[in-house]
């Protein structure tokens, strides 16, 4: 599939209202992933059609080296960066598209200055990312930059050769400082609580070490609007990828399946200007707040609290596990005594509707959405979904009990074998192997030191840490059934 290929698509399919070939670079895009491709690729390609929006088109980038990196980067390159998506209902129906949003893809490590003139250019309004929750080099400990990983320390060392994120748009905002171009927007698209402060916490944090003037400068002059962002997008395995160019007629490489809900709430702050998303369904609010809590604590938080005991019970799906009774019974109970009764919903949102619309997309058999997934980076997520919840819970005396069995569960999940005797590896990219092996400790309390729990870490009681240590070792006595909260 490439551009040729877009004058004879099979029938069905749909394909861009405008021509590709004829977008100019607006947004440079870090992180070029499945979740970045199901949304914000598909809100900016429904765009595209209408006039003047053509010089919205996004050049991916990415930023890791390898035979697999170069493998993708090939990949795009030979599909003209475009690619399809089928969106699917739970009650199976789908629908398939191509999307030709990106102008470009770049490989930072094969030519960082390649990067860097595109981030210079004064077509370039917006950068944008998708580098995970754990990926803004945030001390959870007191809420700064993290200056002393090794690759941070590379790029300020060298800030004309950068190879992280930072170094990169720092770089790119001194070049265009002082070639009187002006700022761009820094926004987030990733699962965090205030995603927009968090940036500018991590890229002001790197420029002031680098150089305060400049550190200045982006504070009074690049904004970081607060964005909230909701779509289930699975990882797509080549089993799955066969499926979908079977059920669509495509030679895709890179075919997407995400469900048809999709939300995207962003604080109306833009610098040098945006493109017109509120045309595609995008919210423009003067506060993300309240989406944010609403997403984080239920969907998100919700979503993990089922992973963690559903892998250690066998499953390896989503929908599978929502389907059995006794873990639909957990989120059930979760959401409508932990966490309805103790959030503020913006006005216009049911938290029971919303409640009910959760659980019908966990259910979504067509996404064969991945628990590993879903509960890989578990530590960064469980710092962002449940600290809220937890912390009120614990200062208020509330009953501790699913989430007390959460951190059990993930603490076992982490020793990587469930209870069939079967393996798998989790995903944990901000902890080390000494880190995830405080989880294979003989002392059951031993894992509570990771900084997964460090969000109430002050709030911890000895009656907790007691709790969640009888969890774990009742779980490894009598099974993680028989060990669910009732």
């Amino acid at each position: 599939m490439n551009r040729t290929s877009l004058a004879s698509l099979p029938a069905g399919v749909r394909g861009p209202s405008y021509d590709p070939a004829t977008l100019t670079t607006g947004i440079v895009h870090f992180g070029v992933g499945n979740f970045f491709r199901a949304h914000e690729a598909y809100y900016i390609d429904k765009i595209l059609g209408e006039s003047g929006a053509n010089v919205w088109g996004i050049l991916g980038v990415g930023l890791t080296a390898g035979a697999r990196s170069e493998a993708k980067a090939a990949s795009f390159t030979e599909q003209d960066c475009l690619y399809s998506l089928t969106e699917t209902a739970a009650d199976g129906a789908s629908s398939v598209s191509v999307i030709g949003a990106m102008t470009g893809y770049r490989l930072a490590p094969a030519d960082p200055e390649a990067v860097l003139d595109a981030l210079s250019s004064p077509a370039v309004k917006i950068v944008t990312m998708t580098i995970t929750e754990g990926g803004y080099n945030i001390d959870e400990r007191d809420g700064t930059f993290r200056v002393d990983d090794d690759a941070v320390k590379a790029d300020l060392a060298s800030p004309g050769t950068p190879c992280t994120i930072f170094g990169f748009v720092a770089e790119a905002l001194r070049r265009r400082r002082a070639a009187g171009t002006g700022p761009f927007t820094v926004m987030s698209c990733d699962n965090l609580r205030h995603n927009g402060d968090v940036a500018k916490t991590a890229f002001v944090g790197f420029a002031r070490v680098l150089d305060a003037d400049l550190a200045a400068w982006i504070e009074q002059n690049v904004t970081f609007p607060n964005a909230m962002v909701d779509r289930i997008t699975p990882t797509v395995t080549p089993e799955i990828a066969a499926a979908l160019n079977a059920h669509s007629g495509l030679d895709d490489a890179q075919p997407l399946v995400a469900e048809t809900f999709t939300q995207w709430v962003v604080e109306d702050r833009f610098c040098a200007g945006r493109p017109p998303l509120e045309n595609a369904g995008v919210q423009f609010v003067s506060d993300v707040t309240g989406y944010e809590h609403v997403k984080v604590r239920m969907l998100n938080a919700s979503h993990v609290l089922l992973g963690f005991p559903a892998l250690l019970l066998g499953y390896r799906e989503v929908d599978k596990a929502l389907a059995d009774d006794d873990l639909r019974a957990l989120i059930d109970t979760f959401l409508d005594r932990d966490v309805i009764p103790q959030i503020e919903a913006p006005e216009g949102v049911d938290l029971v509707t919303y409640k009910n619309t959760v659980l019908e997309r966990f259910s979504n058999a067509a996404m064969g959405d991945q628990l590993l997934r879903v509960c890989g980076d578990g530590s960064s997520k469980i710092q962002v979904f449940w600290t809220e919840t937890m912390r009120r819970s614990i200062t208020s005396g509330h009953d501790l009990s699913r989430l007390v069995f959460g951190m059990a569960a993930y603490l076992e999940m982490l020793r990587g074998v469930d209870e069939n005797g079967d393996r798998y590896t989790p995903f944990e990219p901000t902890l080390d192997a000494k880190m995830i092996a405080l989880a294979s400790d003989d002392d059951l309390s031993a894992g509570l030191a990771l900084p997964t729990f460090d969000g109430w870490r002050s709030l911890m009681t000895p009656e907790i840490t007691e709790a969640v240590v009888a969890a774990r070792r009742s779980i490894r006595d009598k099974g993680v059934r028989a060990n669910l909260p009732r």
